[in-house]
């Protein structure tokens, strides 16, 4: 039991922001990730990824790649980086683009984890745990 007046750090709450065009990923995520110390924010598009970032300070951003519309993944984690509000949040893509030069680009915007699809949820909950420990 917390004494009066202990600090509250240690209970914060970690915020994961999910950006999947795919509405069955998003619920799939959420379900699993969200809990007591957790809050999960999702988000259909790169558009609606920067506006959820800017407005939350994830503690990780979990990227789809391949979403529909003008701004893909790639373009989002890119954004995020030159903005100086979210540029240090953690990002880890999870895509169905498995190519040596889809994982080359992720590196070179120096993304922290990469995960293919279909993929295995403890593995991802692994993670996950990695990040915002």
């Amino acid at each position: 039991m917390r004494q009066f007046g202990e600090s509250e750090a240690c209970c914060k709450v970690k915020k994961i922001l999910v950006v999947d065009d795919q509405p069955t990923i998003r619920q799939l995520l959420e379900v699993s990730l969200d809990g007591p110390d957790r809050k999960v924010f999702l988000a259909d598009s790169g558009e609606q990824a920067l506006q959820v970032a800017r407005r939350e300070a994830p503690d990780l951003v979990i990227m789809d790649v391949m979403m529909p519309g003008g701004m893909d993944g790639f373009e989002a984690v890119q954004r995020m980086r030159s903005d100086p509000a979210i540029k240090d949040c953690p990002v880890l893509i999870l895509t169905a683009k498995d190519q040596q030069s889809e994982r080359g680009r992720a590196a070179e915007m120096q993304v922290e984890g990469y995960l293919s699809k279909p993929f295995r949820l403890d593995v991802l909950q692994d993670q996950v745990d990695k990040f915002i420990a």
